[in-house]
């Protein structure tokens, strides 16, 4: 995603909440099929096959006709909901606040260190990397999410309010693996994003950006960000995807990926996510920022 414009601008924080949430369900509904995909790719052990694909993908639905192939993709919508709409909702929201925060009383140590133009991108991404470890808050949902998609039998019928009160801390399981991948997959985001705006495009003003360098400088940190997180990605994904009573320490984990898989099964699931950044990130930053502003004439 691009970096956002400032929180100081005429858009009022209710706008902001509101016109994210609203990109977040549509990004959600258009795009969740596509990330189940990549994450039982990941999660899948075995070596991936013309004959196997299909089992893999649509697990119980391997046999079953298109249509029902498709809804098997939609495992975890409610959980998948309220996570990418908390998400959206505090990405928007916070790195612009983190970045307005460092400017106010860091700006000339940035400065002095990288110079304007570079202490400038510095501090976004920066703000971007700290937003992205905040992240960890919202790890309980991700992993019912992900555990919904790849793992259902570890429901056993249960309800989400159930699961709350039983499982309690266990669903924050690989948290430090969570900000270990989010503190440079974030910095990655929004860093590249500022300095293909910057750099490639010309752009020193990011908020003045048009749609067309919105859409490229968003690509560019989205591919950088995906790329840079996904070894961390894989092993968190495993973690969370196991049983709620079987708890795999990320050491184990990596020893296990690497001994029966190899180092290249760490970009497990890589392909399919870099194939959707472009289209998912445009259409959500592009759909939030023409909703925010027309919210803001009501709220």
């Amino acid at each position: 995603m691009s970096p956002p414009m400032s929180s100081k601008g005429k858009d009022s924080a209710a706008a902001r909440i509101l016109g994210s949430g609203a990109s977040g369900v549509a990004e959600l509904l258009i795009f969740h099929p596509v990330d189940t995909v990549a994450k039982r790719l990941m999660s899948n052990k075995a070596k991936v096959s013309m004959q196997t694909l299909s089992p893999i993908l649509f697990r119980d639905s391997a046999s079953a006709p298109l249509a029902r192939k498709f809804l098997s993709l939609f495992p975890g919508l409610g959980y998948a909901a309220g996570y990418k709409v908390a998400q959206r909702v505090y990405k928007f929201g916070g790195q612009p606040w983190f970045n307005d925060l460092i400017n106010r009383h860091f700006k000339s140590n940035f400065n002095n260190t990288f110079g304007e133009r570079k202490g400038k991108m510095m501090m976004q991404a920066t703000a971007g990397s700290l937003t992205g470890i905040g992240e960890v808050v919202l790890l309980p949902l991700d992993a019912l999410k992900i555990k919904r998609q790849v793992n259902p039998e570890a429901f056993r019928g249960r309800g989400v309010v159930r699961i709350f009160m039983e499982e309690g801390t266990t669903l924050y399981r690989g948290w430090g693996w969570t900000m270990a991948r989010n503190a440079p997959g974030s910095f990655a985001l929004f860093g590249a994003s500022a300095v293909t705006k910057e750099y490639v495009l010309g752009v020193s003003d990011f908020g003045a950006a048009t749609w067309g360098q919105n859409f490229i400088a968003s690509i560019a940190g989205a591919v950088a960000s995906i790329t840079v997180a996904a070894p961390l990605d894989t092993v968190k994904t495993r973690i969370q995807n196991a049983n709620f009573e079987h708890k795999v320490p990320g050491v184990v984990v990596i020893k296990e990926l690497l001994k029966n898989e190899g180092p290249t099964a760490f970009f497990k699931g890589l392909t399919p996510k870099i194939l959707v950044v472009g289209p998912k990130l445009v259409f959500s930053y592009t759909l939030a920022q023409s909703l925010i502003p027309l919210f803001s004439k009501y709220v």
